[in-house]
């Protein structure tokens, strides 16, 4: 028996056919300091209710998976220090051990699809980073999007990976890459990378039908939704390069690698843009929690 616990809301909303939209953790205890990251947390789940879905924040508490987290929970969450980042492969392990951590995107997939939740609300995925032809450095979450049928909405790749690099990874692996009302796909702070997306839609019911299409043909994994920033709070990616690249050859010349490579080089860019990426994070994990709280709509109204 797998070891899962759903919250009462959310409970309530599967056997009401509410809509749920899913969310990560890591952004809580690895992605924002203490007090912002309760006060984001809160701020997204609010968001969430208002665009008229139930959010259901996911962790790892304990050694069980909870699918929803009263205010309580997330407060201790957002105080609580080194827990676990995990992802496919810390996942079993921690809970085995009865341990605390916060889900990435990868393992945030694996545990929504586990409680029956098909869209998922994130920041940025992680992808391929720079330099991996030889650190072999990929996110898990590219690999874990062409496994596990749920449809996450993001502002497109964190802008300090390989962002064509990870585009052909996402294409090898078969995973639809799908731009919310644009041509161009976003880079995380930024609405435009300047490379065009694969694919366009501007309807949350025909991401939906696309979503149930994929298991009805037996296609593996999920949807990948990618939603611009909004203008008013972006940081042109020829604004933000600059920092990035400082950042990148500063983790270099540290030796800084692995699952310390992004909250390294996330905190370099915050001091360089003195708060302007903080700000416009929170901007955009809100926009995508109203986009997913949209399509989680539109897919409760197909099983209705």
């Amino acid at each position: 028996m797998i070891p899962l616990t759903k919250s009462a809301e959310v409970q309530a909303a599967q056997e009401g056919n509410i809509p749920i939209v899913a969310l990560e953790s890591t952004i809580i205890t690895h992605g924002l300091p203490w007090p912002k990251n309760l006060e984001t947390a809160l701020l997204v789940e609010e968001t969430v209710r208002a665009a008229g879905a139930v959010p259901a924040t996911i962790a790892v508490i304990g050694g069980i998976i909870h699918a929803g987290l009263d205010k309580t929970m997330l407060e201790q969450l957002a105080q609580a220090r080194d827990v676990a980042k995990l992802s496919r492969a810390d996942l079993a392990p921690v809970m085995a051990a009865g341990a605390d951590g916060s889900t990435t995107v990868a393992a945030t997939m694996i545990c929504a699809h586990l409680a029956g939740i098909a869209c998922f609300a994130t920041g940025g995925i992680g992808g391929v980073h720079r330099g991996a032809e030889t650190s072999f450095d990929i996110s898990a979450d590219l690999d874990e999007l062409a496994k596990t049928p749920v449809t996450v909405v993001c502002a497109g790749a964190k802008a300090i990976l390989d962002i064509p690099k990870t585009l052909e990874a996402l294409e090898t692996r078969g995973v639809p890459v799908i731009g919310w009302r644009t041509d161009d796909f976003p880079a995380f702070w930024s609405a435009s990378s300047g490379l065009p997306v694969p694919l366009r839609m501007d309807d949350a019911a025909a991401i939906a039908r696309s979503h149930g299409l994929r298991a009805a043909l037996g296609l593996t994994g999920g949807q990948l939704v990618v939603n611009p920033i909004p203008q008013e709070h972006e940081i042109p990616y020829d604004e933000i390069s600059p920092a990035i690249e400082q950042a990148v050859a500063e983790a270099e010349a540290k030796g800084i690698a692995g699952k310390n490579v992004t909250p390294f080089l996330l905190e370099r860019v915050l001091e360089a843009t003195r708060g302007r990426s903080l700000d416009a994070n929170i901007a955009l994990v809100r926009n995508n929690a109203r986009l997913a709280a949209e399509i989680a709509m539109a897919m409760a109204d197909r099983t209705a």
